[in-house]
């Protein structure tokens, strides 16, 4: 199979898809996400905390070359070449990640309540049958035998097939 028609494949797989729809949906999920935490939430934060942009607050931990502190925002000192922490950033970024974690858990909750419905209607369920063990006791000598077992290995006793004796009063020995 040559290079480019295994990258086709590759390519062209539902998952791989689903995947590339799923980060263009997300990117333009967060950017409407970080507009609503910039735009709408932040201002009135920051009139809170007595700040206009509470994205601008910073600790100026070494003044620049270019001007003298104070500096009257973030992108003055920055232009300015100071060292700065910018804790309003952060937080604000902070913030957006809970927002967009928080809608993401909405969406994700509605779309699985009404999976389950659409199952629960159509008679199919997403619960797959309880596993079989692979072992069980043999219910006259407590000996672990095969779940599929119908005799025990070690008394002989007969099991029934789902995993207990068909009549516990009735016990099957060895012929002698």
């Amino acid at each position: 199979m040559s290079l480019i028609s295994e990258f086709r494949k590759f390519a062209m797989r539902g998952n791989l898809v689903d995947l590339a729809i799923g980060f263009t949906v997300g990117a333009a999920f967060s950017t409407v996400a970080k507009s609503l935490v910039d735009d709408l939430i932040m201002p009135p934060l920051g009139l809170l905390l007595g700040r206009t942009d509470f994205s601008d607050a910073y600790i100026l931990l070494r003044a620049g070359e270019g001007a003298t502190p104070p500096y009257a925002s973030l992108q003055v000192a920055q232009a300015a070449g100071a060292t700065t922490l910018n804790y309003g950033q952060f937080l604000t970024n902070v913030f957006t990640l809970f927002l967009i974690a928080l809608a993401m858990f909405v969406v994700i909750r509605a779309v699985n309540r009404v999976s389950e419905k659409l199952n629960d209607e159509f008679g199919k369920s997403d619960e797959t049958p309880a596993e079989q063990p692979e072992t069980k006791k043999c219910a006259y000598c407590r000996e672990v035998v095969p779940f599929k077992a119908s005799r025990c290995s070690h008394c002989t006793s007969f099991l029934g097939t789902e995993g207990g004796p068909l009549n516990p009063d009735t016990r099957i020995t060895p012929a002698t």
